[in-house]
């Protein structure tokens, strides 16, 4: 079962950091995304920028959102 998210924020080149449930910080890179349908709209860092946790997963103002398993599965872990 992939762990919920607590919290997210996005950086800069498309990254999102987010904090687990299971206390792990990971990194995902949405760039292999970012010319991918509704997508294409987070090439502007001020809409990049509103991503937010919704139930389980990231959501951003212009309505997309990415799969949560895609999420962790895709993430690396940020080692402190």
């Amino acid at each position: 079962m992939t762990p919920t998210i607590v919290e997210i924020i996005p950086t800069r080149e498309y990254k999102l950091n987010i904090r687990y449930s299971n206390g792990e910080n990971r990194s995902f890179d949405m760039s292999p995304y970012i010319d991918i349908g509704v997508f294409r709209e987070l090439k502007d860092q001020k809409m990049f920028d509103t991503a937010k946790k919704c139930f389980d997963t990231v959501e951003w103002d212009n309505g997309a959102d990415i799969d949560p398993e895609t999420l962790y599965a895709e993430s690396i872990l940020i080692l402190k």
